[in-house]
Protein backbone atom coordinates (compact mmCIF):
# COMPACT_ATOMS: atom_id res chain seq x y z
CA UNK A 1 0.00 0.00 0.00
CA UNK A 2 0.99 3.96 -0.50
CA UNK A 3 -0.74 6.55 1.00
CA UNK A 4 -1.39 9.42 -0.72
CA UNK A 5 -3.76 12.50 -0.46
CA UNK A 6 -7.42 12.29 -0.56
CA UNK A 7 -10.80 10.58 -0.25
CA UNK A 8 -10.22 7.93 -2.66
CA UNK A 9 -9.04 4.08 -2.16
CA UNK A 10 -7.19 2.74 -5.48
CA UNK A 11 -7.16 -0.51 -5.44
CA UNK A 12 -4.96 -2.86 -7.65
CA UNK A 13 -5.04 -6.94 -7.19
CA UNK A 14 -3.38 -9.36 -9.21
CA UNK A 15 -4.02 -12.94 -8.48
CA UNK A 16 -1.32 -15.36 -9.58
CA UNK A 17 -0.16 -18.91 -9.49
CA UNK A 18 3.21 -20.14 -8.07
CA UNK A 19 4.40 -21.69 -11.09
CA UNK A 20 5.88 -18.22 -11.74
CA UNK A 21 6.02 -17.15 -8.77
CA UNK A 22 8.86 -19.76 -8.02
CA UNK A 23 11.22 -18.63 -11.42
CA UNK A 24 11.08 -15.31 -9.37
CA UNK A 25 14.21 -14.38 -8.37
CA UNK A 26 16.22 -11.09 -7.04
CA UNK A 27 20.38 -10.51 -7.16
CA UNK A 28 22.26 -7.58 -5.30
CA UNK A 29 24.69 -7.25 -8.61
CA UNK A 30 27.34 -4.17 -7.88
CA UNK A 31 27.23 -1.44 -9.48
CA UNK A 32 30.55 -1.82 -11.48
CA UNK A 33 28.15 -5.08 -13.52
CA UNK A 34 26.41 -1.76 -14.84
CA UNK A 35 22.92 -1.81 -16.99
CA UNK A 36 24.59 -4.57 -19.08
CA UNK A 37 24.80 -6.89 -15.72
CA UNK A 38 21.42 -6.12 -15.01
CA UNK A 39 20.40 -7.27 -18.74
CA UNK A 40 22.08 -10.30 -18.70
CA UNK A 41 20.82 -11.53 -15.33
CA UNK A 42 17.30 -10.86 -16.17
CA UNK A 43 17.70 -13.05 -19.58
CA UNK A 44 19.61 -15.83 -17.52
CA UNK A 45 16.77 -15.70 -14.97
CA UNK A 46 14.08 -16.56 -17.87
CA UNK A 47 16.51 -18.75 -19.18
CA UNK A 48 16.78 -20.77 -16.06
CA UNK A 49 13.04 -20.58 -15.56
CA UNK A 50 12.58 -22.54 -18.79
CA UNK A 51 8.71 -24.02 -19.65
CA UNK A 52 8.19 -24.13 -16.04
CA UNK A 53 6.04 -20.44 -15.93
CA UNK A 54 3.94 -21.55 -18.67
CA UNK A 55 4.91 -19.22 -21.63
CA UNK A 56 4.25 -16.92 -22.96
CA UNK A 57 5.35 -14.60 -19.97
CA UNK A 58 5.46 -11.27 -18.85
CA UNK A 59 8.37 -10.27 -17.10
CA UNK A 60 8.45 -7.55 -14.29
CA UNK A 61 11.76 -6.00 -13.87
CA UNK A 62 12.82 -4.29 -10.68
CA UNK A 63 16.05 -2.08 -10.07
CA UNK A 64 17.21 0.21 -7.41
CA UNK A 65 15.89 0.66 -4.07
CA UNK A 66 16.48 -1.80 -0.99
CA UNK A 67 16.00 -5.75 -1.50
CA UNK A 68 12.62 -5.45 -0.79
CA UNK A 69 11.73 -2.27 -2.76
CA UNK A 70 13.26 -3.80 -6.02
CA UNK A 71 10.85 -6.70 -5.42
CA UNK A 72 8.15 -4.72 -5.28
CA UNK A 73 9.19 -2.62 -8.45
CA UNK A 74 9.25 -5.97 -10.38
CA UNK A 75 5.81 -7.16 -8.82
CA UNK A 76 4.39 -3.74 -9.52
CA UNK A 77 5.87 -3.87 -13.14
CA UNK A 78 4.00 -7.01 -14.35
CA UNK A 79 0.53 -4.48 -13.33
CA UNK A 80 1.28 -2.51 -16.52
CA UNK A 81 -0.62 -3.55 -19.45
CA UNK A 82 1.14 -5.64 -22.39
CA UNK A 83 2.30 -2.94 -25.27
CA UNK A 84 2.49 0.08 -22.69
CA UNK A 85 6.51 0.78 -22.09
CA UNK A 86 8.38 2.82 -19.68
CA UNK A 87 8.09 7.00 -20.31
CA UNK A 88 11.40 7.50 -19.89
CA UNK A 89 13.01 6.81 -22.95
CA UNK A 90 16.59 4.68 -21.76
CA UNK A 91 14.07 2.33 -19.76
CA UNK A 92 11.78 1.94 -22.86
CA UNK A 93 14.74 0.88 -24.94
CA UNK A 94 16.07 -1.77 -21.69
CA UNK A 95 12.34 -2.95 -21.61
CA UNK A 96 12.29 -3.57 -26.24
CA UNK A 97 15.86 -4.88 -26.24
CA UNK A 98 15.50 -7.47 -23.24
CA UNK A 99 12.26 -8.71 -25.07
CA UNK A 100 14.04 -9.09 -28.38
CA UNK A 101 16.56 -11.16 -26.32
CA UNK A 102 14.02 -13.54 -24.24
CA UNK A 103 12.37 -14.63 -27.54
CA UNK A 104 15.60 -15.47 -29.13
CA UNK A 105 15.90 -18.00 -26.36
CA UNK A 106 13.94 -20.14 -28.41
CA UNK A 107 11.31 -21.18 -25.06
CA UNK A 108 8.42 -20.43 -27.49
CA UNK A 109 4.67 -21.36 -25.93
CA UNK A 110 4.42 -23.95 -23.48
CA UNK A 111 8.31 -24.51 -24.08
CA UNK A 112 7.43 -25.85 -27.56
CA UNK A 113 10.12 -23.57 -29.28
CA UNK A 114 9.63 -20.84 -30.88
CA UNK A 115 9.88 -16.43 -31.08
CA UNK A 116 7.28 -15.97 -28.91
CA UNK A 117 8.84 -16.78 -25.02
CA UNK A 118 7.84 -13.06 -23.71
CA UNK A 119 4.47 -10.45 -24.46
CA UNK A 120 5.99 -8.43 -22.75
CA UNK A 121 9.39 -7.28 -20.31
CA UNK A 122 8.16 -4.07 -18.03
CA UNK A 123 11.11 -2.34 -15.87
CA UNK A 124 10.45 -0.25 -13.00
CA UNK A 125 13.15 1.56 -11.42
CA UNK A 126 13.87 3.45 -8.26
CA UNK A 127 16.85 5.57 -6.44
CA UNK A 128 18.98 3.35 -4.67
CA UNK A 129 22.53 3.58 -2.83
CA UNK A 130 26.04 4.09 -4.77
CA UNK A 131 27.29 0.82 -3.42
CA UNK A 132 24.53 -1.04 -4.13
CA UNK A 133 22.09 -2.12 -7.83
CA UNK A 134 19.75 -4.77 -6.81
CA UNK A 135 17.85 -6.43 -9.52
CA UNK A 136 14.53 -8.48 -9.08
CA UNK A 137 12.91 -10.50 -11.99
CA UNK A 138 9.14 -11.14 -11.30
CA UNK A 139 7.73 -13.94 -13.85
CA UNK A 140 3.77 -13.61 -14.52
CA UNK A 141 2.72 -16.54 -16.83
CA UNK A 142 0.18 -16.31 -19.92
CA UNK A 143 -2.22 -15.80 -18.12
CA UNK A 144 -1.08 -12.61 -15.67
CA UNK A 145 -4.40 -11.13 -14.61
CA UNK A 146 -5.06 -7.87 -13.15
CA UNK A 147 -7.70 -5.49 -12.04
CA UNK A 148 -7.91 -2.16 -11.07
CA UNK A 149 -10.76 -0.05 -8.82
CA UNK A 150 -11.09 3.40 -7.23
CA UNK A 151 -13.54 3.86 -4.26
Amino acid sequence: YNIVPGDKIEIEVSPKGFGSENKSQLKMLTPSQGVEGVKDYVVQVVSEAGANPCPPIIVGVGIGGTMERCAYYAKHALLRPVGQHSTKPHIRAIEEELLERINKLGIGPAGFGGTTTALAVNVEVGATHIAGLPVAVNIGCHATRHAHGVL
